[in-house]
């Protein structure tokens, strides 16, 4: 009496890849629902309300480029701009060289994770957080630093109620708050840059300085590149800080274009031009983006 033997045979290839295809499409199901409906979607729907009116309280009316032409002639919208500009050459002049002297500091003092993590501590506090400490910091008659100033014989300074102040001091809170985490990322970048370059020019008798601009900076550049850019991005869309602080003032001085757009939408209701508004940041951003890409060949290396 024989037996039969059977053997279980591997599933065709094709097979095979139909099914991996459905597990990675469950997979990437539910961050696609959610890109599609928190990004994607409200993105649209800005655009298409840009070119109505709507004040909630009736439907959008299809108005074409109306927005955009009373945008164009608005003088608190360039006003806007130029003072959302100020703060981004500010904030990013400053924050990045900070952050890329305590990234090289670390790297060639110490590789310490303790440091890092109080390099990085005040990036954990939120920006109403930190915008309301230094509110009652730089505060005109009780503040502390304010207190100090009178002590070693200055005025004590408007730092919220300038208009020559308020702007470098809303980018200084924000620099405080950022370095830390632009210093990081930085840092990493400086892990990837081999040691023996360094050795090799130390040989050839460079000091600190030379290697700095002939090695650190050119190899730096691709991570720098991207530092940049989110940095830019991040700048453009400051609103919390100025919200908690100024509310946009004194007398517009630190009215960005994210408070104008914000007080348009849901102080004044005024939705399709808000929206107008938050298209031209946009389109800004996106220039800006793809021009710096392109000035600092941010997708090449010295070292490939």
């Amino acid at each position: 009496m024989s037996t039969a033997t059977t053997s279980t045979r591997p599933a065709p290839p094709r097979r095979r890849r139909q099914d991996d295809t459905k597990l990675a499409l469950l997979f990437i199901a539910p961050a696609t629902v959610g890109l599609l409906a928190f990004l994607v979607w409200p993105l649209l729907t800005g655009i298409y309300y840009s070119f109505t009116e709507y004040t909630t309280l009736s439907p959008p009316e299809w108005v074409g480029f109306t927005n955009y032409q009373a945008m164009f002639a608005d003088p608190v919208f360039w006003n806007s701009l130029k003072v959302t500009i100020l703060y981004v050459l500010i904030n990013i002049g400053v924050q990045t060289v900070v952050a890329l002297v305590i990234a090289v500091l670390m790297q060639r003092l110490t590789q310490s994770t303790i440091l890092r993590s109080l390099v990085l501590a005040p990036y954990l506090v939120s920006n109403v957080v930190a915008a309301i400490v230094f509110l009652w910091i730089l505060d005109t008659q009780l503040g502390i630093f304010n207190i100090f100033l009178q002590w070693i014989g200055f005025d004590p300074i408007a730092f919220w109620a300038s208009e020559t102040w308020v702007i470098p001091t809303v980018a200084l809170v924000n620099v405080w708050r950022h370095m830390g985490y632009t210093a990081l990322l930085l840092f990493a970048g400086l892990q990837a840059i081999p040691g023996h370059l360094y050795e090799a020019a130390r040989t050839e008798g460079a000091g600190e300085i030379t290697l700095f601009r002939r090695i650190t900076l050119p190899l730096l550049r691709p991570i720098l590149a991207l530092v940049l850019i989110m940095t830019i991005i991040g700048s453009f869309q400051v609103f919390d800080t100025i919200s908690v602080t100024t509310q946009g003032g004194p007398a517009d001085a630190s009215r960005v274009l994210q408070m104008y757009i914000y007080q348009n939408a849901f102080a004044e209701y005024q939705f399709g031009y808000a929206s107008a508004l938050s298209v031209a940041l946009l389109v800004i951003l996106m220039v800006v983006t793809f021009t710096q890409y392109w000035l600092t060949n941010a997708g090449k290396s010295d070292l490939d």
